[in-house]
């Protein structure tokens, strides 16, 4: 079983109200061999939300207490962020996944590029909450994109 953003199979879940829908993902859905998760929703975020990214690091940096996630009011929306990390890793290990497809550069979800924390574009090198937490976990953890480049056969191994 494979755990994936919940916004790529079509959800309104993202902090717009809108949805990344990846039809690649959504034929793991269809075909039931994806569970969905939203970490920010799972963390008490209400959708919409304002935007967040996390300052002065990344996903590690905030598991470890050496930076927040900011929205772009100003709100600490770090605790959140945690909470949603771990009841995503708590899902992934009730369904004995191994892999996740999450969405790129999302705080929560990113991984290997994130924003910034300005709140201008800028992207930098670094893992989202979720992604962080699922990783150190042993869950394989893919971008959409990277999902675009792999052959369904790869997950089942």
């Amino acid at each position: 079983m494979i755990i994936v953003s919940a916004c790529l199979c079509g959800v309104n879940s993202r902090y717009d109200g809108k949805n990344n829908i990846n039809h690649k993902v959504l034929k793991l859905l269809e075909e039931g061999k994806a569970i969905l998760v939203c970490p920010e929703q799972l963390g008490g975020f209400s959708t919409p939300r304002p935007p967040h990214e996390i300052k002065n690091g990344a996903g590690a940096d905030v598991l470890s207490g050496n930076s927040k996630v900011i929205s772009n009011d100003n709100f600490d929306g770090t605790e959140r962020f945690i909470r949603g990390a771990e009841e995503t890793l708590k899902i992934a290990k009730a369904i004995g996944a191994k892999y996740a497809i999450l969405k790129s550069k999302s705080p929560s979800c990113g991984k290997g590029i994130i924003y910034d924390g300005s709140f201008s574009g800028v992207k930098i090198p670094g893992n989202g909450v979720a992604a962080e937490l699922l990783q150190r976990n042993n869950i394989e953890v893919f971008t959409e994109e990277e999902f675009e480049n792999i052959d369904f056969e790869y997950f089942n191994k």
